[in-house]
């Protein structure tokens, strides 16, 4: 794989790009900080495994209001200063997370996270869809999910050590603690990333003829049966994604025994997958085009989950499944902020990606938590196969039926 494209950016591409890439991937790893300090959590008994599916429902709930939210606010304020308030959301209620003691109290810092994450996750991606030319907006707006990959990694690298360093009952507090650190990346956002031109042309055309967008026009009848064709696609996606999210780590160290050591091991090659799949998915959207990208990544990573939870496999397997389980997984999330970029009007462009993008996420919110229920009568593998599987075939479906408008000129949409 190349990385020629990042070369032909200019700077203001370039700079756009790593605002994005940045920002997400300092709230991916505060986000992912739940998932792999919930074994820990569970041991503890400050949460039982039925209350660890409502947390990470309570987050996707937060991320589907957050993302339509945010989206909202920057066809109106900009897209430059949502993301950085999202990206302070985020790193505040991530390091609040240490100081609470009960479930009650993590709900609450859960849902505040997973508004700030949804957010940020849906603007950034309007943010990189408007500067980057059409040519190349696959790749690098896809590319933008890799981050996702590395703040993983950085969560996965510094837990060991947090854990070697403090017993279990101090040292998950301390790693959310360290969860403020993202509020610096604000500095260079606000120093450097500039709006983009489309918005800003937009917006004093909007201001000379009295009229502004209001975030319910993507229901209106020339919207309406792509936001919700967008919207299912999104939820079926995350469905799918987030159960695996969720329960992995749980998985690796309770249905293969594996410390926490060796989890951090297997879950490093799922996030190398995760940081290869969204630049794989980009160069391919750009050739075949969005639909029949999602589409091909859809049936493999169906396919791939299916082995992974349902078949005995052993552990060199399991390390390569779990690449491919991260790619694919990637690649899926990465392909809609362009997709969906493509699909409306810059006065309704954050507005319908955030419903549509972090929308998705809080309809699939309620898959952890049917997991979690569904542990009580089946083994965790056969729980999280058939949350993710169904997931997969709804956005498949969804798929089949998404309008294909790979490269369009968003100037055009308007």
């Amino acid at each position: 794989m190349k990385f020629g494209w990042l070369s032909e950016l200019d700077a203001r591409e370039r700079r756009t790009f790593f605002a994005a890439f940045g920002g997400l991937g300092l709230d991916s790893m505060d986000t992912t900080i739940y998932a792999l300090v919930m074994p820990t959590l569970l041991a503890l008994a400050i949460v039982t495994k039925a209350q660890a599916g409502v947390l990470a429902s309570l987050s996707l709930i937060g991320m589907g209001i957050g993302g339509w939210l945010a989206g909202s606010l920057a066809d109106r304020y900009g897209r430059v200063r949502m993301l950085q308030i999202t990206i302070v959301w985020v790193a505040v209620f991530t390091a609040a997370t240490a100081l609470m003691h009960e479930f009650w109290g993590l709900a609450f810092v859960r849902a505040m996270q997973g508004l700030g994450y949804g957010g940020e996750a849906a603007v950034g991606g309007v943010l990189v869809s408007e500067v980057v030319a059409s040519h190349m907006r696959g790749r690098v707006a896809a590319a933008v999910q890799s981050g996702y990959a590395v703040g993983n990694a950085v969560s996965v690298a510094v837990l060991p050590l947090i854990f070697y360093l403090a017993p279990d009952a101090v040292a998950w507090r301390i790693a959310f603690a360290v969860g403020v650190l993202p509020a610096l990346f604000v500095w260079f956002i606000r120093r450097f990333v500039p709006e983009p031109e489309l918005f800003v042309v937009a917006e004093h055309k909007r201001l000379r003829e009295a009229q502004r967008s209001q975030f319910w026009q993507i229901f209106a009848k020339p919207h309406l049966r792509t936001t919700l064709i967008a919207a299912i696609m999104s939820t079926g996606i995350f469905g799918g994604a987030y159960t695996m999210i969720t329960w992995l780590p749980t998985y690796l160290r309770t249905a293969l025994n594996l410390s926490v050591t060796s989890t951090s091991g297997y879950l490093a090659v799922n996030i190398f997958g995760s940081l290869v799949g969204p630049l794989a998915f980009g160069w391919l959207a750009d050739r075949i085009g969005r639909r029949y990208s999602f589409m091909a990544f859809l049936a493999l990573q169906a396919l791939n989950v299916a082995t992974y939870t349902l078949v005995p496999i052993g552990a060199t397997t399991t390390v390569v499944l779990g690449f491919f389980l991260g790619a694919f997984q990637g690649g899926l999330a990465s392909g809609m902020m362009p997709t969906f970029s493509e699909l409306f009007p810059t006065g309704l462009r954050g507005s319908g990606q955030g419903f549509c993008l972090s929308g998705g996420r809080g309809f699939a919110a309620v898959v952890p938590s049917i997991v979690g229920l569904l542990v009580a009568n089946m083994s965790l593998g056969g729980a999280m196969a058939s949350g993710a599987l169904c997931s997969y075939v709804v956005a498949f479906a969804a798929a089949l039926a998404l309008p294909e408008k790979s490269g369009v000129e968003l100037s055009e949409v308007d």
